[in-house]
């Protein structure tokens, strides 16, 4: 708290009441704001306390955060409990240890925020809005997240850089179906110009209307779009009791040909089309295709993994929105419409964090060998309880249960993974493993998997 008004960057002006001090006089806190400069830490969450003279920094809260404070006879440090980096150096006058603020660190650094738990799980939900997460707590839609407060008002450089737009898409005030199944919404996204590990080009994206559950089919030409879509069908035939009523999609040749007519006669399907260059008619699966291209560009900016791991950075946003998204008016996640019960996201990590894989099995190790294999994270197995990872190692995709996350350490430099040529990476995924696109989502590995 402080009651010098300069020295804040940022204040918003509230009366919240009085602060007691010591000598049980009052003094009115008229605002909450930021302190520092663009040269300096900055401290969040300063109260603008009426007529104090000194500014006072808690001890308690700095440590709560995850930093470190170390006083000695004549000086006192501040410093990254993690890293172990000194953020400020105190000196003592009399009895108080006084802080410069303004000039004391180099470095920008976000004081009493850095190791916030909050933006730990911003991160490990695909960074989706603070204000969606606090709507998932308040609400109580999922299990396993942490009774915290999401600000609205913090910067992520990694939001910024995957997600700015000039303009948001209205919602719609009304449901116009009334269970899942009765309407498909479908769209193909690419060709992208780097291919996935397996040289898939495409993503077809199906978002179900009533519940909003989404699927992502990746294909490697236009022309595969009918043989997934097939194949998909038979899944949802077979683990729902309704079936498909209507499929939406545009005029694109991969859509409106003799095979889905075929298929759509057959089965009773009606297929109704948008208005050619009317994209706004398809509003439902083009902000889907938004988001999910704009949380994968975050995650891999983030992570500073190679391009061609694309796949996986569009699979896991549509994991973690299937569980977390609120669907509107029905006020429930896509997860609990579509299969009846709550989700829980207590397995989620940080996508693209360092983890460690437990070699159980893989090689014949001696006594003395080295038992794990470092890799990243690449989000969660489809069928079955496990992670997905790389292995930096064996230039591997593997899933395992035995892994060990390094989610504080996140930005993975790319001189340290090593990033070797995309087809030469191809061959020998193609030579250690079968990797095949199935038509539920994406990448199943079918050898050289650790199980639980």
């Amino acid at each position: 708290m402080t009651g010098d008004l300069a020295q804040f960057t940022s204040l918003k002006f509230k009366a919240e009441g009085h602060d007691t001090y010591r000598d049980n006089n009052r003094g009115r806190i008229l605002g909450r704001g930021n302190v520092g400069t663009q040269n300096s830490t900055t401290i969040e969450n300063v109260l603008y306390v009426e007529g104090l003279k000194h500014s006072l920094l808690s001890i308690s809260q700095l440590c709560d955060k995850g930093y470190k404070v170390n006083f000695e006879a004549n000086t006192s440090t501040i410093s990254n409990e993690i890293s172990g980096k000194v953020l400020f150096t105190g000196r003592r006058v009399n009895n108080i240890y006084l802080l410069d603020i303004m000039n004391n660190c180099s470095e920008n650094e976000c004081l009493l925020s850095k190791s916030d738990e909050s933006w730990l799980w911003h991160r490990r939900l695909a960074h989706i809005h603070t204000n969606h997460l606090n709507k998932l707590k308040s609400k109580d839609l999922v299990s396993s997240l942490p009774n915290l407060k999401f600000q609205d008002n913090r910067l992520c450089d990694a939001c910024v850089k995957g997600k700015q737009t000039r303009t948001s898409f209205k919602t719609k005030d009304m449901i116009s179906t009334n269970k899942t199944l009765d309407v498909l919404h479908m769209d193909l996204f690419g060709p992208s110009k780097t291919t996935n590990l397996v040289g898939n080009f495409y993503a077809l994206v199906i978002v179900d209307d009533f519940s909003r559950y989404t699927w992502i089919l990746f294909l490697t030409s236009k022309n595969d779009a009918y043989k997934a879509f097939k194949k998909l069908a038979k899944v949802l035939h077979n683990e729902n009791e309704n079936s498909i009523k209507q499929i939406r999609s545009d005029h694109g040749g991969e859509f409106q040909n003799a095979n889905f007519d075929r298929f759509c006669e057959k089965h009773g399907i009606i297929h109704s089309y948008y208005a050619p260059r009317t994209p706004q008619q398809n509003g439902v699966v083009e902000r889907k295709n938004r988001s999910l291209k704009e949380l994968a560009r975050t995650m891999l900016n983030e992570s500073n993994l190679p391009k061609y791991f694309w796949a996986y950075a569009i699979y896991t946003p549509s994991y973690v929105l299937n569980k977390t998204l609120i669907r509107p008016i029905l006020k429930k996640a896509p997860y609990k419409l579509y299969r009846g019960r709550k989700p829980s996201i207590s397995h989620l990590r940080v996508f693209g964090c360092k983890c460690f894989i437990l070699n159980n099995g893989k090689d014949n190790l001696g006594k003395f060998d080295l038992k794990s294999d470092e890799g990243m994270h690449i989000g969660c197995a489809i069928n079955g309880h496990a992670y997905r990872v790389y292995n930096k190692r064996l230039l591997t995709v593997e899933e395992s249960m035995h892994v060990v996350f390094g989610e504080s350490d996140c930005n993975v430099p790319k001189s340290v993974l090593d990033e070797p040529d995309v087809d030469d990476l191809r061959t020998i995924l193609q030579k250690n493993q079968s990797i095949d696109f199935n038509a539920t989502d994406t990448c199943v590995v079918k050898e050289s998997i650790v199980n639980a």
